[in-house]
């Protein structure tokens, strides 16, 4: 499961950590990257404040969202698994 960006961001701060995300993958800088992405509240310490467990990285077989994902068609799961395609 991948985590989203932290929506208490406003939008001049989005686009500004996303820029230097992007930015960074062109110039295949990882360190760069992971400091944009923990910007971003996409890894790092949580953003949330309701307890959630933090799932990011794991199989949605070993997460509380195990049920929900049980009950999706097995093209669904496909879908959701997809490895990301690299866009040029």
């Amino acid at each position: 499961m991948k985590r989203c960006t932290n929506p208490a961001l406003d939008d001049s701060q989005r686009r500004a950590y996303l820029k230097r995300l992007m930015q960074a993958r062109m110039q295949d800088d990882a360190v760069a990257s992971m400091d944009a992405k923990i910007a971003l509240g996409e890894a790092g310490p949580v953003w949330w404040d309701d307890g959630a467990a933090d799932c990011s990285g794991l199989a949605p077989t070993d997460t509380p969202y195990a049920t929900w994902w049980a009950k999706l068609s097995q093209s669904e799961q496909d879908a959701g698994l997809a490895p990301k395609r690299k866009r040029f």
